[in-house]
C-alpha cells in the first residue's frame, strides 16, 4: 500500500511533509516495519502473544 500526499494550490513544500508525515503516523508505517525488521518464528510470536496476555491479566 502505497502513501501518496498530493500538493494542492497554494501549499508550501513544509505543508506538504507536515501532511505525509500525519499519514504515515496514522497509517502506522513505521510500526509496520520495525516489526518485520526481524523474522520471527511462529512459535516465538505465540509465546509472546501469550505472554503479553497473561501479563494484562495481573
Amino acid at each position: 500500500m502505497a502513501t501518496i500526499v498530493k500538493k494542492q494550490p497554494g501549499q508550501s513544500e513544509d505543508q506538504l511533509i507536515a501532511q505525509f508525515r500525519k499519514k504515515v503516523l496514522a497509517d502506522d508505517i513505521l510500526g509496520e516495519l520495525k516489526k518485520r525488521e526481524f523474522y520471527v518464528k511462529p512459535s516465538r510470536a505465540r509465546y509472546e502473544k501469550l505472554k503479553k496476555i497473561k501479563k494484562g491479566k495481573r
